[in-house]
């Protein structure tokens, strides 16, 4: 069983900024993969970042050169920078981590909103 701690989400306006905090914990020593999806009610969830191990990174397309990814491993934490932030980014933010043996776990979310 995975616990996750999340934090960092909010109301911004719009070209604002947000740092988003993933706290995993559980019998797992270190996730192979970590990193946040969104989902907006009605839509399918996506991806925004992941982040492994040897620190390889991916972004969904939307993000443009906007958000930065990072990880500290010891921790089993992961964060995201998040700038330039636009009314379409508003989504609830879910953190993501998969060990080394396939299983994946999610975060119980934490809801972004930008608006003016």
């Amino acid at each position: 069983q995975v616990q996750f701690v999340e934090s960092g989400g909010g109301l911004v306006q719009p070209g604002g900024s947000l740092r988003l905090s993933c706290a995993a914990s559980g019998s797992v020593v270190m996730f192979y993969t970590m990193g946040w999806y969104r989902q907006v009610p009605g839509n399918e969830r996506e991806l925004v970042a992941l982040i492994s191990s040897s620190a390889h990174t991916d972004y969904g397309d939307f993000v443009k050169g906007r958000f930065t990814i990072s990880r500290e491993i010891a921790e089993n934490t992961v964060y995201l920078e998040m700038n330039s932030l636009n009314p379409e980014d508003t989504a609830v933010y879910y953190c993501y981590a998969r060990e080394y043996s396939g299983r994946a776990s999610w975060g119980q979310g934490t809801r972004v909103t930008v608006s003016s």
